[in-house]
Order: C-alpha cells, then sequence, then structure tokens
C-alpha cells in the first residue's frame, strides 16, 4: 500500500509540475551524455596525456569494424538510443571541437554532443594521473558552449540528457595503494553530493529529460582478479554493498527531481538489477559466459586489458556478457539498451526512456 500511494504521489507531482502530453513521434532531437567507459564515445582518444584508451584493435571489430574508443566491441547504450530515435549517434566532445576550431565544421552538431571520459568518476580524484575528463570537467564544457551561445537553448530543452558514472570511485577504493580517508558510507555520500550538482547544474542550463542510470553489478568484472583478496570464483561481495547504497542513492535522487526542479522529468536506470537477470539466467538472452571477459590475459581473462600483452579473443563475442576485463560486450548493451527504452517499471522507472522521450514538456513561464 505505501509503495502504491509513492507512485501516485509521484505521479501527482509530474502531473502539477509538467504539462505532458503524447505525440506519434518522438520529440527529442538530441542527446547529450555525461559519464565514463559506459557512454564514452571516443574522447580520450583526442587526448594526448591520456592513458586509458580504447584506440586500437580489436575494439570495435563488431560493428564499426576499426576501433573507435568505445570500449566495447561495438555499439554502447547512447548509441543504440540514437538508433531507436534516428538521429545520427553523437560525435565524443573534443572531436567536435577540434573540428570546430579547424574550421572543419560551421558549428557543434545539433544531435548532442557525448562529453563522456572513460576512466572517470563523479570525484575530480578518480584516475586523475590518468588524464581523464571527470564529471566536473565534462559539465564545464557543456556550461562553456552554453555561455558560448554555440547551443541552443530551446535545442536543450527538447533534448534527453543521460547520466552513469561512479563504478570507477568505487572500483579504485578497493584498490590498495592508499588507505581510504573515508568509510564506504561517507565515500558514497560524498559521491551522490557530486551527482546532486550535476543535476542542479544541468537544470539551471535547460535539461528537462533526464535519464540517471545505476551501476552495474562491479563486483562481477573479470577485472577484480587485480585485487588483492577479491574472490575470483564468485563476485566481491563488498564491493556490490557499496555499489547498491550508491544506486539507492541515485533513485532517491530520480524520485526528488520533480520537487526541487519543476518542469524536469528523470527516470531511474536500474541496470544492477538487469544485469544480474542476464547473470542469473544467461541461456534466455543468447549468453553462454557471463564471467570471463571475452578479450584480455590470465585469470578472467581479467588480468590486462584486451589488445594489451599476450591478449586473446573469443570467437563469440556477443555470447559474452563481458567484452573486456571491465566493460560488456554489444550483445549486453544492445539487451541493456531495449530495456531501458521500452522495459517496465521494474527495469527503468516510474517509467522508460520511450515514454519520456515521446513527451512534449512544456516548461512553465
Amino acid at each position: 500500500m505505501d509503495g502504491m500511494n509513492k507512485n501516485k504521489q509521484l505521479l501527482l507531482i509530474l502531473m502539477l509540475s509538467v504539462l505532458i502530453t503524447t505525440v506519434a513521434s518522438y520529440n527529442v532531437p538530441a542527446i547529450f551524455s555525461f559519464g565514463d567507459s559506459i557512454f564514452d564515445a571516443g574522447n580520450n582518444r583526442f587526448k594526448k596525456d591520456c592513458t586509458i584508451q580504447a584506440n586500437f584493435t580489436p575494439y570495435g571489430q563488431n560493428y564499426f569494424h576499426h576501433p573507435t574508443g568505445r570500449f566495447t566491441n561495438g555499439r554502447t547504450v547512447p548509441d543504440f538510443f540514437c538508433q531507436f530515435l534516428g538521429i545520427d549517434l553523437q560525435k565524443p566532445f573534443l572531436q567536435a571541437a577540434m573540428e570546430v576550431n579547424n574550421n572543419k565544421s560551421q558549428g557543434y552538431p545539433s544531435n548532442g554532443i557525448n562529453f563522456a571520459s572513460a576512466g572517470s568518476g563523479v570525484m575530480n580524484a578518480t584516475n586523475a594521473d590518468e588524464g581523464v575528463m571527470p564529471i566536473h570537467q565534462q559539465l564545464d564544457q557543456f556550461k562553456l558552449l552554453m555561455s558560448q551561445n554555440r547551443i541552443d537553448k530551446k535545442l536543450v530543452q527538447q533534448s534527453l540528457f543521460l547520466f552513469e558514472s561512479g563504478s570507477n570511485d568505487i572500483f579504485n577504493y578497493f584498490i590498495p595503494f592508499e588507505t581510504p580517508t573515508l568509510d564506504p558510507d561517507a565515500f558514497v555520500d560524498v559521491m551522490l553530493a557530486e551527482v546532486g550538482y550535476l543535476i542542479d547544474q544541468i537544470y539551471q542550463l535547460g535539461a528537462r529529460r533526464i535519464g540517471i542510470f545505476s551501476l552495474g553489478p562491479v563486483g562481477c568484472v573479470p577485472a577484480r582478479a587485480l585485487l588483492p583478496g577479491a574472490p575470483v570464483t564468485k563476485c566481491f561481495g563488498k564491493m556490490n554493498k557499496m555499489i547498491k547504497k550508491y544506486n539507492k542513492g541515485l533513485e532517491t535522487i530520480v524520485m526528488g527531481v520533480p520537487l526541487t526542479h519543476p518542469g524536469a522529468v528523470a527516470v531511474y536506470g536500474a541496470v544492477y538489477d538487469v544485469v544480474q537477470r542476464f547473470r542469473t539466467i544467461p541461456q534466455r538472452y543468447g549468453f553462454s559466459n557471463t564471467s570471463t571477459a571475452c578479450c584480455g590475459v590470465g585469470v578472467l581473462k581479467g588480468m590486462a586489458q584486451c589488445g594489451k600483452e599476450e591478449f586473446s579473443v573469443c570467437e563469440n563475442p556477443n555470447e559474452y556478457l563481458f567484452w573486456d576485463f571491465f566493460h560488456p560486450s554489444e550483445h549486453t548493451y544492445k539487451l541493456l539498451s531495449k530495456a531501458l527504452w521500452s522495459g517496465k517499471p521494474s527495469r527503468i522507472r516510474p517509467f522508460n526512456i520511450q515514454t519520456l522521450v515521446n513527451m512534449t514538456v512544456v516548461i512553465p513561464p
């Protein structure tokens, strides 16, 4: 009963804060993505000082047929969303900026921009020595474009904003080079405060449709084999406990958006639960392997990145949940994209991305 009342209250809030009408065609001309390697379309390959790269074979082999900087064998979730919407894939911000600066383009793309940077986190310190662009820097890049009128504000208000970040922060928490100064709960609270700040800022810049996706079960990635004390025959429970606390906080942020950000609509993608379903009944989803990387080295093929050292590649990558030691295969991304695009509330709530992009959101005067 409490859950039903909560849902009714949320629906009432949405109706009061946003005028919504359903139409036949999608009302979203562009996607703006912020995050890490799960979203990165190749920003890092345009940063010469960045050491976290996927600009070499066999990355991209099964769709693009060449490396694009995406950390998988094909497309990612923002790519699939673009194809569902019928718009071109977003360029990485650094590529778009380079083309504008070199007079190869008249302006920034009208179909959105991908700001995500592999290896980054919601905390500025996460992998800072690797040359990645943390969420704050991605936000600053977007702010600069808006302040320079490089992106039309009306376009921004009509666009879909996607956020996914935090896995690198939590994974690095368990790397034993430095003793954490915060306990796990306090660390997650700081992360969530950073996410809240990002939502506030993009809202002030005009974002009205926002998709916030949970982290997957990071404690199950093959790269856990690199961590002293982490089990290899099962997932790393301590890490997944932190992941679940962070995800719960993300959902709380999403549910509060209609109250704190009038006119905005946000959805929470339960990626953790969807991926765990893949792991529980893999055959139903076409997986023959949900524990070992398709491409990599050593135990779980998680001891080194795909494409480095004496790596090997499986013959059937899209039967694998994991492409490399940290990242899903294109098949996993495709299934995940479908679940987020048109799934039921157990996958994404309070409604799915297809419903979100099919709304006409009228900004109150």
